[in-house]
């Protein structure tokens, strides 16, 4: 049986006795939930914060006003300014920060449903990914969820191979 992803990445932060958290909005917790499915999880995962509003991704995650303002909730930057912002304000090692629109509807031309920016913050720099899923409300969260752990694994993995 294959490892599955928040498996992997609890053993990555485990190996190195590092910490996460996360700051979800368009997935509303299911990102948290899947990593505190792994029995042991409470080593590493230290809390989130579903930020569905403007105003707890400013209040709580510290997502500046003015980046809302310029660039939306759903942009690059708020991702990478709620993952920085979660990892301040819960002191981990890596925070990671999802935004976008999982649909059916809240979607527009310029950003349609299954837009979502996801960032992972951590010792060595930030990385932000567009990413533009299909499917129901549900398999975009699930996409999203998926995508989010790949790239902190991956996070892990170019640092070791930067190690060599």
């Amino acid at each position: 049986m294959s490892e599955l992803l928040e498996e992997k990445i609890g053993r990555l932060l485990s190996a190195q006795n590092l910490t996460i958290s996360c700051a979800e909005s368009c997935t509303g917790g299911l990102l948290t939930s899947r990593l505190t499915d792994i029995a042991g999880s409470s080593a590493y995962v230290m809390g989130s914060v579903v930020s569905y509003t403007n105003r707890i991704k400013e209040a709580l995650v510290g997502v500046r006003h003015e980046t809302l303002l310029a660039h939306g909730a759903v942009s690059e930057e708020t991702a990478r300014e709620m993952a920085e912002g979660i990892r301040r304000a819960i002191k981990t090692d890596i925070g990671i920060g999802i935004t976008g629109i999982a649909g059916p509807g809240g979607g527009t031309k310029e950003k349609p449903v299954g837009l979502v920016f996801i960032a992972v913050s951590g010792p060595w720099g930030t990385i932000v990914k567009e990413n533009h899923f299909r499917g129901t409300r549900t398999e975009v969260k699930r996409q999203t969820t998926d995508t989010a752990l790949s790239m902190a694994c991956a996070y892990f993995e170019e640092r070791k191979e930067e190690k060599r």
